[in-house]
């Protein structure tokens, strides 16, 4: 009878997982390398390239005071030398026109301001003008 017990305890054998973990590790970093790899979600786009040199315009600011002074950025100037002075900034051989911002007191007079548009439209510049209002 002892035969018997002894066969008994051989029928149940343990499945040894061991080896089983390193290969689920060995396809779960097979998979992420993969992944990582193959990008689905990338579109090709085709950007627009220039003809020409493109430079950002830049901008003169011209103020006008209540009292008819003009100012070339913080320069002051006679009206007479404002042909001379904004040709300093705005070369006519240019492809690239700057903007001159005109900024001029709300009691200036106004035939200042479109003298200076003249000017600067002589010139070739686009202009725009803004007028700041008096402190009370």
């Amino acid at each position: 009878m002892g035969l018997r017990k002894n066969k008994l305890r051989q029928d149940h054998s343990e499945v040894d997982t061991g080896p089983l973990n390193d290969i689920l590790f060995i396809l779960l970093m097979f998979f992420l390398m993969i992944s990582t790899l193959a990008n689905p979600n990338v579109i090709k786009m085709s950007v627009p390239k220039a003809k020409s040199d493109t430079r950002q315009k830049q901008s003169v600011v011209v103020s006008v005071d209540k009292n008819k002074n003009i100012y070339v950025g913080a320069k002051k100037i006679i009206s007479d030398s404002l042909l001379s002075e904004l040709k300093k900034y705005i070369n006519e051989g240019d492809s690239v026109k700057p903007a001159v911002v005109i900024n001029a007191d709300s009691s200036s007079a106004w035939g200042e301001i479109v003298k200076v548009m003249k000017v600067a439209r002589k010139l070739g510049a686009t202009t725009s003008a803004t007028v700041t209002g008096a402190d009370k």
